[in-house]
């Protein structure tokens, strides 16, 4: 484009919410009317024995009489008397800034004192509202409970920053999400169309599996480089790979786990990793999946289509039935 695209026509509106619960593989958190009925969950998954990430809505509204719509994860910059708070708002796009911020208690103090959700107090994860320039990081504590990391955001744009905690003394765990502007002239990124395949530093990973809304869907990422498949991932954060998700317009933010970890006795070191997905929305959701081999973290980016009932997304595979949580796959799996 030949002139500079304003940042606040870039920035999307945050109106759009999930009907549905969200999850893919050890889900630790619920998302959407189904999970909202199911009772919250701990935070633990079944299959993994492990605490994770997952944005969690509160109650907005009702769907289906009386029976409260939750918003998801990174919607909301507050939400049950938590606030994220970042010293800034706007950074120079290119240039390291020391990005430092405070997670509010309700009484409005910052908080010192959080759970740990995969060996960390805090995540957060950067994306352009594009869905490009994404980051997985985490931030260290300087004191008094600002948290502080050198950040660059490459590109001008409009980003959404997401904070992934749960306070000491929370109910549960949340994602709050805040926007960051980069200001100068940008084009927006187009969305890659689906694809089964992404390459990242010499590595080849595969998707398979469709994205069918309403319906448990099997994820299979399988890692190869130089066309021999990868047997030795490394754990990652207590997971031999971490899955991030945002839908495409709104950024609904999802953070989720594969199915098993590593020393349960039964998952292997690759080169697949699997993960259970129920997406409630027919649209476009950008996944994000962190793998970790050699001692290096790299992330490998997809874009996957879901279909309206009957007619699946792009990416291959076929849709399968959510397992039992009598272990009908062998595994057991939490859902909600």
């Amino acid at each position: 484009m030949n002139t500079a695209t304003k940042l606040g026509a870039f920035a999307l509106g945050l109106a759009a919410v999930f009907g549905g619960a969200v999850g893919i593989g050890n889900v630790t958190g619920p998302v959407g009317a189904a999970a909202e009925a199911g009772g919250q969950g701990n935070g633990q998954g079944q299959g993994g024995g492990h605490s994770g990430h997952g944005g969690s809505g509160s109650g907005s509204g009702t769907a289906g009489g009386d029976t409260p719509t939750p918003v998801p994860g990174g919607l909301q910059v507050s939400q049950d008397g938590y606030t994220f708070s970042p010293e800034a708002t706007t950074v120079k796009a290119g240039k390291e800034t020391d990005f430092r911020f405070t997670i509010d208690g309700p009484d409005g103090k910052p908080v010192t004192r959080y759970t740990l959700l995969h060996g960390k107090k805090l995540h957060l994860i950067v994306a352009r509202r594009d869905l490009s320039g994404f980051q997985h990081l985490h931030p260290t504590e300087a004191g008094g409970g600002v948290w502080t990391i050198p950040l660059t955001l490459p590109d001008a744009g409009a980003y959404r920053f997401f904070a992934d905690v749960q306070p000491e003394g929370a109910a549960k765990q949340l994602t709050l999400g805040t926007d960051v502007s980069a200001p100068g002239d940008f084009e927006p990124v187009p969305l890659p169309e689906a694809a089964q395949v992404a390459e990242v530093d010499g590595y080849e990973v595969r998707l398979d599996g469709t994205l069918e809304p309403g319906r448990s869907s099997k994820l299979t990422l399988t890692v190869s480089k130089d066309g021999a498949p990868v047997t030795d991932l490394e754990p990652y954060l207590e997971a031999y790979g971490h899955l991030v998700a945002l839908r495409d317009r709104d950024l609904a933010y999802l953070h989720v786990h594969p199915d098993g970890e590593p020393g349960d006795g039964k998952t292997r070191p690759g080169p697949a990793i699997t993960f259970y997905a129920e997406v409630p929305s027919s649209g476009a959701y950008r996944l994000y999946l962190d793998f970790q081999h050699g001692g290096k973290v790299r992330t490998a980016e997809f874009t996957a289509r879901a279909g309206t009932a009957g007619n699946p997304g792009k990416t291959g595979g076929t849709p399968t039935p959510a397992p039992s949580e009598s272990g009908g796959d062998g595994h057991d799996h939490e859902h909600g």
